[in-house]
């Protein structure tokens, strides 16, 4: 008798695990729908250059590729649906003013994002395109933390993050761009000491002093704004995204246990443009829900957007509730 093997880190939803993700998924799409979110479905598999245009690009890696058979041109399978959903958004929709978008699928990555995770994602999220201001991204991260209250999660803990503070540094620094901002990117995202040190040896010393505290500046809300305020340049720039966290913060508060903020969260530092948001909660390593805002990603279908939105895994989050 054959064994039937499924690819590394592939797995089969089986019941009742199967029934509690789709009740789950009903629940959220509701939910979305309540707040005036509007539900859309990507294909699956898209022309690769469309999947990694513009800020798609940071998705490379993860993308698996096919040859179309009908075209001969090379396909992509999701690695995620936020892409697709600009492109929506931008090139089919084209509506005036704010419009609200939710989807539900499955996206296929080439690497597992951790130990015991699948490739295969559950993805469930909501975008919001068209609105440039502060009151946008509380709103999808209000819609997140709600999200995740009515699934059943409980004790949650917000960090919040702004790549802003980096990008005014970098540019100020003049490194903006060249390899040492992609290394210095990199160090600060694992919290790298020496090498940050090593990096920004020959920058002025006030750049210098900026960079080599960013680690540091991660803990309660209130304590890292004030300890930003001192330590970082005084910047409309600086000042523009400390601002943009503290009314996320004080937004978020009464929502969730904890907020931290953490200025050297840069995870998605090119696709990023604005503030980011990771919610956790006890007896799970990972982040169970992660938002960003990522302005003009439908440049490259033809209009450029102010957007905020977030993402959650349907299956991660439904494993989550039954052990709580």
């Amino acid at each position: 008798m054959r064994n039937w093997v499924l690819p590394e880190y592939i797995e089969d939803i089986l019941p009742p695990e199967a029934e509690a993700i789709e009740q789950l998924r009903r629940t959220l799409i509701d939910h979305f729908r309540d707040h005036h979110y509007r539900l859309v479905q990507p294909p699956l598999v898209e022309h690769l250059d469309s999947l990694l245009t513009g800020t798609g690009h940071d998705l490379e890696l993860q993308t698996f590729k096919v040859i179309d058979p009908l075209s001969g041109r090379l396909l992509g399978v999701r690695a995620d649906i936020t892409p697709q959903v600009a492109r929506i958004d931008a090139h089919l929709l084209n509506e005036p003013g704010v419009t609200r978008l939710c989807y539900s699928g499955s996206v296929l990555r080439t690497v597992a994002p951790g130990l015991a995770r699948t490739r295969e994602v559950l993805q469930i999220g909501a975008e919001l395109y068209g609105d440039p201001n502060i009151d946008a991204d509380c709103e999808v991260l209000a819609l997140l933390l709600s999200s995740l209250s009515l699934a059943g999660a409980s004790a949650l803990h917000l960090d919040l993050g702004h790549v802003g503070v980096y990008r005014a540094l970098a540019n100020s620094a003049h490194i903006a761009g060249n390899s040492a901002d992609s290394e210095l990117f990199t160090a600060l995202r694992t919290k790298d000491v020496p090498a940050i040190g090593e990096l920004t040896a020959r920058l002025p010393a006030a750049w210098r002093d900026a960079f080599m505290a960013l680690p540091a500046l991660y803990g309660p809300a209130g304590e890292v704004l004030a300890a930003a305020r001192a330590r970082l340049p005084d910047t409309p720039s600086i000042e523009s995204a400390l601002s943009a966290l503290a009314t996320l913060a004080e937004s978020a508060a009464p929502l969730v246990d904890v907020v931290h903020i953490d200025l050297a969260d840069l995870r998605g530092y090119h696709y990023q443009t604005g503030a980011s948001f990771s919610v956790f909660t006890g007896g799970e390593a990972n982040a169970i829900g992660r938002g960003e805002r990522y302005d003009g990603i439908g440049k490259a279908f033809g209009r450029a957007r102010p957007a905020t939105g977030f993402t959650l895994d349907l299956r991660q989050l439904a494993a989550l509730v039954r052990t709580q």
